[in-house]
């Protein structure tokens, strides 16, 4: 039979408190190969993220990719490194000490707030085990990805239920699917931009980077593709953009696969090619910055635009932990909370806990 977790051990009466678990993608935990080689390991072994049968991509992920890559990568993580890390840890962090600020301010019950990464640490069995020892009894997780994709969000759903899989006592479980329609995300993200274009000025136009994946994902019927287009209509709509003043493309292709088009650095080449002297790039699809938008975009891409002719590439940052953005998540979770209100009430807690005691339970 399989030995399930009791985790906390369980005693009549503790106060219960409701849990939050904010999920990103992950990081490795320094900017060396040997680092980068054991998150891509992981990353890239989740069939939620590649698709290919297992022993052909084994092959291929053991001994070209994992051989040719984490060097590469390793050093395009050190031009972004700060001294406290990884900037996804580090915005991702904020964000969740922030949310668990804001929430412990705005909720009548316990409230608490732990930070994973799909792959790396701190782990989601690490997590959740943190609030079952807070007490929490219904947990409700929050990805930090916008627009729904198989290959991110579904990833983090996976992670949750293999945890909660182990337990003897599950506890009520809600999942924040996306939110890449919410109003008060839109606002969030036109104010940042609306703040960066007071502070630096305009550019020539404004393109939107989404994160790209495969072709074949949208074929098999994810709603990434579409997610990301609304967003970006209704990011558009709500700075009054007209259709000539804003595009939209998709980042960080790799192998000779089809991935969602347009690319960014086709995009961002043919815009130098058009001789504008300024362009404002910003990704909606990322919530926290990290080495796709501040490598890829603001230094890498940089460089193609102006060789292609262009002037300067002006990326605004991403959300992060702006207050507007912490609020919203926060109203975010309260929305996907309704309903739940854990007992903390002294006396009542109490009674519960005599009444077992007389039933002849020892806690």
């Amino acid at each position: 039979m399989p030995k399930y977790q009791n985790i906390p051990q369980f005693e009549h009466g503790l106060p219960e408190s409701t849990g939050v678990l904010v999920v990103n993608l992950g990081t490795p935990d320094a900017p060396t190969t040997a680092a980068v080689r054991r998150f891509l390991r992981q990353f890239l072994s989740d069939p939620r993220v590649v698709e290919y049968p297992r022993l052909l991509w084994w092959l291929i992920l053991n001994l070209i990719i994992l051989v040719i890559r984490p060097s590469r990568s390793a050093a395009a993580y050190q031009k972004v490194w700060t001294d406290k890390g990884s900037p996804l840890m580090t915005h991702s962090m904020a964000i969740t000490d922030k949310l668990r600020t804001e929430l412990a301010a705005s909720s009548a019950a316990p409230v608490s707030v732990e930070l994973a990464m799909t792959y790396g640490e701190p782990s989601i069995d690490s997590a959740i085990d943190k609030l079952l020892a807070s007490g929490a009894r219904r947990i409700v997780t929050l990805p930090l990805y916008p627009q729904y994709s198989g290959t991110t969000t579904a990833s983090v759903f996976n992670g949750v239920v293999r945890k909660l899989a182990k337990l003897r006592w599950i506890p009520e479980a809600r999942f924040i699917n996306n939110y890449h329609d919410e109003a008060g995300y839109i606002d969030a993200l036109a104010a940042s931009i609306r703040e960066s274009w007071e502070a630096n000025g305009r550019g020539d136009k404004l393109l939107m980077s989404f994160h790209g994946v495969p072709k074949s994902t949208l074929i098999n019927g994810d709603p990434y593709h579409c997610h990301c287009q609304k967003t970006a209509r209704l990011l558009a709509g709500q700075l009054g953009l007209s259709d000539d003043e804003w595009v939209i493309s998709f980042q960080s292709r790799v192998g000779r696969e089809k991935w969602l088009a347009p690319y960014t650095d086709e995009t961002i080449k043919e815009l130098g090619h058009q001789g504008l002297s300024r362009i404002d790039v910003v990704c909606p699809g990322f919530s926290a910055d990290c080495l796709e938008t501040l490598e890829e975009i603001a230094m890498q891409n940089a460089e193609f635009f102006i060789e292609a002719g262009g002037g300067s590439l002006h990326y605004i940052p991403a959300l992060n932990s702006r207050d507007d953005h912490v609020r919203f998540l926060a109203g975010l979770l309260r929305k996907h909370t309704m309903g739940w209100e854990p007992v903390v009430d002294a006396s009542s807690l109490h009674e519960t806990r005599q009444r077992a005691r007389e039933l002849g339970a020892e806690s």
